[in-house]
């Protein structure tokens, strides 16, 4: 269980929310209550575990009003294997493209790389320390007692010492002292270098495992990408291991000896268990643009007949059946799916009745008034005057805006949206890139560092006039 969605309720999940995007308070707090009934779920008798089943949602909404970003941060906040998918990219069976249950699987992959991270996180002390003496073997290779004869002349020490820094001063006692007790003072010396970080440029020789993935192609029927992936790593696996090796800073030898030496410490038999139980018990699929694969016309002919048949195929998928992957079978009972749809040609009605019922919460997303485009603009942590701020701050200009230009912006995109196509927030993006792109193409040469650049709403009016005037032309551009 997710130490982080315990302590979430569902009003803090939606004050999460709130911090990205504006507005769409409804579907919020449905996605936040059925979030919190994962934990809800989990902390019931067991009995009553099996029988509570997630109530999936449907989000019905035009183009830029929130949707998939909805998704995006829902993703972040659950900490929990989560898989976005476009409904338009799935075929039905026996058709070219992907079948439905590949979202599950991608699922699984999913969890089994969050469960991986947590696992490499416990063990990476003892990895760190590992790559330690990995990395100081190449440096000053070991010497024992028993194989050192005294009067042999002493071997290299792995590398050149062009620094007389890294040169061992040694007082006159130390002169008489064996070989190998030499060579572990030099090693503890070095130790102390590494870990102050004073080696990090110097380069070495590493032996690092090989990719043994052959790269195949097959030849004959169509074959997905996932398909192929797996058939590659299997070849891989069934193929000896080989080590190569390179030449690596010991910066970078730390980061890839890191995850080879953490791997080989975590038992990925128990990884693969608790990954499979965390998709089946918290996994979340959002399914995007369900309304492409609705029937509008309720004739079945054309592409029509493929958009049913994923239907058909979504069903056992999202009602619960069992799906095989290569880390083994896993149940979709319990597996929360957010459906999301702009529906400007179809209606959800037009979605088979069985699949409609698979969806019995429906959350209508409003359309962005011209006050919603002003928050957007003010309020979100991400929000499109932030990140031109960050961009021109890198180059050492400052970019304010007045309130009365931002009111300016809001009220220019909202018309554009009513007068030609409602795009929603994405209309705010090209309304922002027209005020600023003259400012982005001066800066360094014209607009030097330490400048100021400051947005009014006489200067919105006068950058965007042309893009108002010619909103009525737009229609005839192809």
């Amino acid at each position: 269980m997710s130490l982080h969605l315990d302590k979430l309720t569902p009003r803090e999940i939606v004050a999460e929310l709130d911090k990205y995007i504006i507005g769409q308070h409804d579907a919020k707090r449905n996605v936040a209550i059925a979030l919190r009934n994962r934990w809800r779920r989990m902390n019931s008798t067991p009995e009553m575990q099996k029988e509570i089943i997630p109530n999936n949602i449907l989000m019905i909404g035009a183009t830029g009003v929130g949707k998939t970003e909805i998704a995006r941060r829902l993703a972040k906040i659950a900490n929990a294997p989560f898989v976005k998918v476009e409904a338009s990219k799935f075929t039905e069976v026996g058709y070219v493209g992907r079948d439905v249950e590949s979202m599950v699987r991608d699922l699984v992959e999913q969890a089994v790389n969050l469960v991986k991270t947590d696992k490499k996180e416990a063990v990476k002390q003892r990895a760190q320390e590992i790559v330690e003496d990995i990395i100081l073997d190449v440096l000053i290779p070991p010497m024992y007692p028993n194989n050192t004869n005294q009067g042999q002349h002493r071997p290299s020490v792995g590398f050149a010492i062009t620094d007389d820094a890294d040169m061992v001063q040694t007082p006159p006692p130390i002169s008489s002292m064996p070989d190998h007790e030499l060579n572990e003072r030099t090693r503890g010396r070095f130790r102390e270098k590494l870990r102050a970080g004073e080696l990090e440029d110097r380069k070495i020789e590493i032996d690092m495992q090989a990719s043994s993935a052959p790269n195949i192609g097959v030849m004959g029927g169509p074959i997905d990408d996932m398909s192929m992936m797996n058939i590659q790593e299997m070849l891989g696996n069934m193929m000896p291991k080989r080590n190569k090796k390179r030449k690596v800073t010991i910066a970078d030898a730390r980061k890839i000896l890191l995850e080879e030496e953490a791997a080989k410490l975590i038992d990925m038999d128990e990884v693969k268990e608790e990954a499979i139980a965390k998709a089946e018990d918290l996994g979340i699929i959002f399914i995007d643009e369900i309304d492409k694969i609705a029937n509008s016309n309720g004739k079945g002919g054309g592409p029509d007949v493929s958009r049913e048949g994923v239907q058909r195929d979504l069903l056992p998928i999202v009602e619960g059946s069992t799906v095989n992957t290569k880390y083994g079978p896993i149940k979709t009972d319990h597996i929360l799916f957010v459906a999301a749809g702009a529906f400007h040609v179809s209606k959800p009605s037009d979605l088979i009745p069985e699949l409609q019922g698979r969806f019995p919460i429906r959350v209508e997303l409003q359309s962005l008034t011209e006050d919603d485009f002003y928050r957007i603009l003010k309020e979100p942590r991400n929000s499109l005057t932030r990140q031109y701020h960050a961009l021109m701050e890198s180059e050492g200009v400052e970019l304010t805006f007045n309130d009365d230009a931002l009111r300016e912006l809001a009220k220019l995109a909202f018309t554009i949206n009513s007068d030609v196509e409602n795009i929603g927030a994405r209309r705010l993006q090209t309304v922002m890139s027209t005020l600023l792109n003259d400012f982005m193409y001066d800066i360094p040469d014209v607009i030097g560092a330490n400048s100021h650049v400051l947005v009014t709403k006489e200067l919105v009016q006068q950058r965007l006039s042309s893009l108002v005037k010619n909103r009525d032309l737009s229609q005839y551009i192809l």
